[in-house]
């Protein structure tokens, strides 16, 4: 079946769980029914801040229990990362609500060097592919961008999916490598990036793509504030492995976390 996915490029607000969730709140209530899921960028409760002490929550805390509310209110899957304390330790964790309240989760492998994420932040160990409405989704988290071996599709997935706070400076990174991620693997690729100055005033432009299979820009959003909803056809994907099965010439070799 087809999928209606739609891309959340908000301006997120410094350190301010109520303020995000309320301004997302705003934007669900405009595509409910419209959609499947909803995508939101890295740390969307927070912005890209290493305060996790200060703004981490629990797997059972109030920005899990609010996605899980708005999951069934409008009737579709939501999913973005952010800052979860578990057993003492903190992690960019990207989560995916059903709707029926139920969850999956990725804890971000690859920490940004050039800041104090490895010093504040413990790595994923795994990897994960989400089933949701016969499509195999698999989540990454910003910097795992860089590192094609952990996105290399030996798991049959067709969505890949990275959520991000990707600046301006670095944009051409982003985009160029969102592109080869679509293609090397022959699966969709989704960017999910958030727009605007963070606390520490670096600038995001945005440019939150979909690109299909064969490394196509469906859409994309530069430099605004905006909500985009694209359709992902199943049939199409299906048809472009059939016609160039390069999957099938992959090498084979075992991944070590």
């Amino acid at each position: 079946m087809d999928l209606r996915i739609s891309i959340f490029q908000v301006d997120l607000v410094w350190e301010n769980p109520e303020a995000n969730k309320k301004k997302l709140s705003r934007y669900l209530a405009d595509i409910a029914t419209r959609s499947d899921a909803a995508l939101f960028p890295e740390m969307f409760t927070s912005g890209f801040t290493m305060k996790a002490e200060k703004l981490a929550e629990k797997m059972d805390g109030e920005s899990i229990a609010w996605m899980r509310e708005e999951a069934a209110k409008n009737k579709l899957a939501m999913a973005g990362s952010l800052i979860i304390e578990e057993n003492g330790q903190y992690y960019n964790r990207f989560v995916w609500v059903f709707p029926d309240g139920n969850l999956n989760h990725y804890d971000k492998r690859h920490l940004f060097s050039l800041s104090e994420e490895p010093r504040v932040f413990t790595p994923g160990k795994s990897r994960q592919v989400i089933d949701y409405l016969g499509w195999k989704i698999f989540p990454q988290v910003c910097y795992d961008l860089r590192f094609p071996v952990w996105a290399r599709n030996d798991k049959g997935y067709d969505i890949y999916l990275n959520v991000a706070n990707w600046p301006v400076m670095r944009s051409a990174a982003w985009n160029t490598l969102l592109q080869a991620r679509a293609i090397e693997n022959q699966a969709y690729a989704i960017g999910v990036n958030r727009f605007g100055k963070d606390g520490h005033e670096i600038y995001h432009a945005g440019d939150s793509s979909v690109i299909d299979p064969l490394g196509r820009v469906m859409i994309k959003i530069s430099d605004e504030e905006n909500v985009k909803t694209v359709t992902l056809k199943k049939a199409e994907l299906s048809e472009i492995r059939r016609k160039l099965p390069f999957l099938n010439d992959r090498d084979n070799f075992k991944l070590e976390y």
